[in-house]
């Protein structure tokens, strides 16, 4: 038996989280702002006495997603509905800053170990008592059902259909950076090329024999795949910054790290490993990622 312990946060509705997910994409928010709000989740819990708590693998499961933009008649592009900010002293409107916001609803699927079966009933009302004063993605909870605990075993494929059922109706994210990695090796393209390929729509016409002209439309892979974000890589030497915030932490420049990902209806994930996320470290790269259970950092 291969018992696995897991906490389900149902329905989280989110208002204004942050849908800037890297300097190069608006969308879901990055993994980096779940799993550091997990982690923030980890750090409270410990505090309040469960000093042997871990929450080490989440899923995120999306049952509603609303981009806060806008389309005005004869626009080409949507528009970012960005905020107001203060007036400057002379009553003129600062520099314009894109602050891509969003409104969503999720349910996330977390795995802990460290706790024993009778701590249940607090560990339960320690999170749906903090849950509310939390960020989640830099967006305020406007409701969220109560936190629930869920033992699976998973050499019982029924328990853990039941579990992957409670995630419905949404769809999961999962990593896809084996398809960027394939069309590395067996094209020769570069990363930036990779990911472009497979989120491009290609437009195809064919002409029968009277005339009559068919448009397809399809990806290089079929599925639902998003560029999104998670972690970051090192780009100067470890050193103490002007300025910073903690003084006795070493600093460094990163950029992020962009990847594929794909949505995925909970239905059709056949492993839970495949969806729960947790942090990695590659030292000998400057690499600070997060990874899928069940995904190795290869090239």
């Amino acid at each position: 038996m291969n018992m696995r312990r897991f906490l389900l946060i149902p329905h989280l509705k989110i208002h204004n989280a942050n849908a800037m997910s890297s300097p190069y994409t608006i969308g879901f928010p990055a993994m980096t702002a779940w799993l550091g709000a997990v982690h923030a989740l980890q750090r409270h819990l410990r505090q309040q006495g469960l000093n042997e708590l871990e929450l080490i693998g989440t899923a995120v499961s999306c049952h509603r997603f609303d981009l806060q933009t806008y389309k005005g008649a004869g626009d080409f592009v949507h528009s970012i509905v960005g905020t107001a900010n203060p007036l400057d002293k002379d009553g003129s409107r600062p520099a314009f800053v894109e602050e891509a916001r969003c409104h969503l609803e999720v349910s996330l699927l977390i795995e802990f170990h460290g706790l024993d079966s009778d701590d249940h009933d607090c560990f339960k009302n320690l999170i749906n008592t903090h849950l509310h004063r939390m960020k989640w993605a830099s967006g305020d909870v406007l409701t969220v059902k109560p936190v629930e605990v869920l033992p699976v075993d998973e050499d019982n494929e029924r328990e853990t259909k039941k579990v992957l059922n409670r995630l419905m109706l949404g769809h999961v994210l999962i990593e896809r950076r084996d398809l960027m990695r394939k069309a590395m090796q067996e094209e020769n393209t570069d990363a930036l090329d990779a990911l472009i390929d497979h989120l491009k729509v290609m437009h195809r016409s064919t002409q029968d024999e009277n005339g009559k002209v068919t448009w397809n439309s399809q990806r290089k892979v079929p599925g639902w795949l998003v560029p999104i974000a998670v972690g970051f890589q090192g780009i100067s030497e470890l050193g103490i910054a002007k300025n910073q915030r903690d003084r006795d932490t070493p600093h460094r420049f990163a950029e992020s790290v962009i990847t594929l990902g794909e949505f995925k209806m909970p239905y059709r994930v056949t492993k839970l490993d495949d969806m729960l996320w947790q942090y990695r470290v590659v030292p000998e790269q400057n690499l600070y990622l997060c990874q899928t259970l069940s995904s190795t950092y290869g090239d």
